[in-house]
Parts: C-alpha cells; sequence; structure tokens
C-alpha cells in the first residue's frame, strides 16, 4: 500500500481509458484545475449521490476553469451505464487494474463487520492547473462534499 500525495507534491501521473474508451493522463488535463475524486463502485448509494452531486455542479467547475473527473476501479463499460442511467455529463476513469489507485494511496484495508478487505477509500484531490496538489479530502462524507471543493476550486482562481 502506497502513501497517499498530499499538499503541494506533484500529482502523479496516469494513462487509463475513460468512460469513452478515450486513454486519458494527467497530462489531458493541464491548463486546468482538476477535481479527482475517487469511489468505491457505480451504482451504489453513496457513488451515485456523490456523482449526481459533481454533475449538478458542473457549469459552476467550468466557469472556474475546472474539470471534475471520477475514478472506481469499474469498467468502461459500468461506467458507460452508470452514465446513461443518471444522465451524467461527468468523465469517469476505468481503473480495473488498480495501479492508479494504489499510486494515489486510495486502495486500502477497510473493514465492515469485523471482516477485512481491499477497497477504495472516498478520496477526492484538487489539482492546479499545472499539475500540484492543492488539497485533499480524505475519507470523504457525500453530504455537502460537491459544494466544499466548489468553493475551494474558486478560492484558487
Amino acid at each position: 500500500m502506497r502513501k497517499k500525495p498530499g499538499v503541494g507534491d506533484k500529482a502523479p501521473d496516469f494513462k487509463l481509458p475513460d468512460d469513452g474508451g478515450a486513454i486519458r493522463t494527467l497530462q489531458s488535463f493541464y491548463g486546468k484545475t482538476l477535481v479527482l475524486y475517487f469511489y468505491p463502485k457505480d451504482d451504489t448509494s453513496g457513488c451515485t449521490q456523490e456523482a449526481i452531486d459533481f454533475n449538478a455542479r458542473r457549469r459552476d467547475f467550468e466557469k472556474a476553469a475546472a474539470v471534475v473527473v471520477g475514478v472506481s476501479p469499474d469498467s468502461t463499460a459500468s461506467h458507460q451505464k452508470f452514465k446513461s442511467e443518471h444522465k451524467l455529463d461527468l468523465d469517469l476513469i476505468s481503473d480495473e487494474t488498480r495501479s492508479m489507485l494504489e499510486t494515489y494511496g486510495v486502495w486500502t484495508e477497510k473493514s465492515l463487520y469485523g471482516r477485512r478487505y481491499m477497497g477504495v477509500e472516498r478520496t477526492t484531490f484538487l489539482i492546479t492547473p499545472d499539475g500540484k496538489i492543492a488539497q485533499v479530502w480524505n475519507k470523504v462524507k457525500v453530504p455537502g462534499h460537491a459544494d466544499a471543493v466548489l468553493a475551494a476550486v474558486k478560492a484558487l482562481a
């Protein structure tokens, strides 16, 4: 398990497919503020609400020259279905190999009812246009999170 990058660190690069099959890298987003949010699974209640909340504020993020991108270990096909089902207009990156999840330190041991397992720790990174991490939200609670991230994006401008 890797250490999670922190504020001031250069954001780790990645090379993975998005929901449309296009290969995305960190450089794909240079010049824009990047909100990179990691979530456990498409179509679960918390993950769905988080995506809907970010999507509802998409235009406000765009006005602030920011792009919001979600990342999970789900397949591109799962992401396509998830986006279609919930009318989402966000980019979703598929990390089936968990390489990016591990690099960003969000693939962690979790516990539920005494059972230990590996999974995604809901985390959001705010990355500046030049690729530096400006803020990190760990163990995110969904209610109010999109608003808090939007406020941080606006404060960067």
